[in-house]
């Protein structure tokens, strides 16, 4: 890793046109991990427009319809990093192989649900095929794409991640209306079977296939597994679970919760100290290169929530639009994340991976500040413009860090610190749901948003964005930082 980071402006121009041209094969290769990727974002999205048909036909409120939604995030939270690391000690493509024939399968389970508690059960199987699938894809890149292409394949990666979840609502809603609420989880079937076939002809085999000796440095870590499992799960838990009283407060149990997950972590980093083989490798973050990405990780993906949380509050109650046009304003920011995400990579190949992540960065924070600004200015236009910085901002940095951390990293940790990734970014979206909603509310100074005057919630997205520019702000210095360190050896030798 620190490869990667010790030459930080490297540009990989030469490398790049002798690989101008992937072969077909690792094309393939490509698709399969791309579907990979969209299919873990659909099952997300998809569900969520479905939760009001779902608690008709079951007959439940929608505090209980809501955990087909959070049984499925929570499996991908608890799970993604041991999943990794299994991939890392049994082999990756068999476990990929695996997750998407088991997240398949828990799609037809889904669609034949008699009763919700059984269809969140399967939701919580899928999910774990889903986490398997996403710590396991970025892993692959190294294997099948050259290092040259590595921003383009992260940048393809995050657009598919786009247009997952662009295209969940408006296809769950066509396949409610035309087959019922099992069209939305029979739909991934075929194109579970499809990305199965491609990962399993073009996918290269593991160096792991053959039988090798065991070694205390090779072994699976249950009991970190189950500790790390239970930690997230508390602290997931906490940022989701609300009281009954219709405002959604953070309570007693919220605080329990996090004291759980507190105390899970301090035994979680205890034991992984101690382990012969752990889950984790606690020296891995003395490299400030892995912990700033990262933390960085974390920050952004809190902003970002921000525009999905406080988004529709604004668009219905400050500006007053209808829900139809708030659905179609809020969909212009997918769209421009699925368009601007191979460009990305491509930047990123072109100009190297740590100095895109400051530029990422810097217009993550311009598009914050012009959303405190702008709608208060300009209306829908000035949303709309702030939107169109922030998210291709948000695509430029996902694309640069992913293709930081992932580059030049020992073959057999990619999948633990692939989970990482995805569990620092789930986290944060985690984290910016709870705490984000909480800043909106606050500062709107409403004990019931959703009938907050017009005033109020303009001056909560205000102060809402403005702490989120602050956070992206931590975030560039945290960056900086990071640089600076890895650079100076480099100096010293000098």
């Amino acid at each position: 890793m620190k490869k990667s980071i010790a030459n930080p402006d490297a540009n990989p121009d030469a490398d790049a046109a002798a690989t101008a041209h992937l072969s077909p094969s690792v094309r393939w290769a490509l698709a399969s991990l791309s579907l990979s990727m969209l299919l873990s974002s659909l099952g997300t999205s998809i569900a969520n427009v479905g939760l009001p048909t779902l608690a008709q036909a079951f007959g439940a409120s929608f505090q209980q319809v809501q955990w087909i939604v959070l049984a499925y995030l929570l499996a991908i939270t608890t799970l993604i990093v041991s999943v990794g690391r299994l991939g890392d000690l049994t082999g990756r493509r068999r476990l990929l192989l695996a997750g998407i024939f088991l997240f398949t399968v828990a799609s037809v389970l889904c669609g034949m649900a008699p009763s919700l508690w059984l269809l969140i059960a399967a939701r919580a199987v899928q999910g774990l095929g889903a986490a398997t699938m996403m710590a396991l894809t970025m892993a692959f890149v190294g294997e099948t794409v050259p290092k040259a292409k590595t921003g383009s394949a992260m940048g393809l990666l995050g657009t598919m991640s786009a247009v997952g979840t662009a295209l969940g609502p408006s296809l769950g809603g066509v396949l409610i209306a035309g087959l019922g609420w099992q069209a939305i989880f029979w739909v991934n079937v075929p194109l579970g079977i499809l990305t199965f076939g491609l990962a399993y002809r073009y996918l290269p085999l593991d160096s792991a296939g053959r039988p090798k000796p065991k070694s205390d440095q090779s072994r699976f870590d249950p009991l970190g597994t189950l500790l790390l499992a239970l930690t997230l799960a508390a602290y997931a838990l906490a940022m989701t679970t609300r009281d009954g009283d219709g405002r959604g407060s953070f309570g007693a149990l919220n605080l329990a919760l996090l004291l759980a997950a507190a105390v899970g972590g301090g035994l979680f980093v205890f034991t992984e100290s101690k382990a012969a083989s752990p889950l984790v490798h606690l020296a891995m973050f003395r490299a400030p290169g892995l912990s700033a990405s990262l933390a960085t990780n974390a920050l952004v993906a809190t902003v970002m929530m921000a525009t999905l949380v406080v988004g529709p509050f604004y668009l219905s109650r400050a500006l007053g639009l209808n829900a139809a046009l708030v659905g179609l304003v809020l969909s212009i920011g997918p769209v421009i994340s699925a368009l601007s995400g191979v460009p990305s990579g491509r930047i990123v190949d072109r100009w190297g991976a740590p100095r895109m992540v400051m530029v990422g960065l810097i217009a993550i924070a311009a598009g914050a500040l012009a959303l405190a600004v702008l709608p208060a200015l300009l209306g829908i236009a000035g949303y709309v413009a702030a939107i169109v910085v922030l998210t291709p901002g948000y695509q430029l940095f996902q694309a640069a860090n992913n293709t930081a951390v992932m580059t030049d990293i020992p073959a057999d940790q990619r999948g633990v610190i692939s989970g990482m990734l995805n569990l620092s970014r789930n986290l944060g979206l985690l984290t910016g749901a709870s705490a984000m909603g909480a800043v909106f509310a606050f500062a709107s100074r409403a004990t019931d948003i959703s009938t907050a005057q017009p005033e109020a919630v303009a001056t909560g997205m205000r102060t809402t964005f403005l702490v989120a520019a602050a956070l992206i702000g931590v975030a560039l210095a945290i960056a900086v930082g990071s640089r600076a360190r890895a650079a100076r050896p480099a100096c010293t030798s000098a």
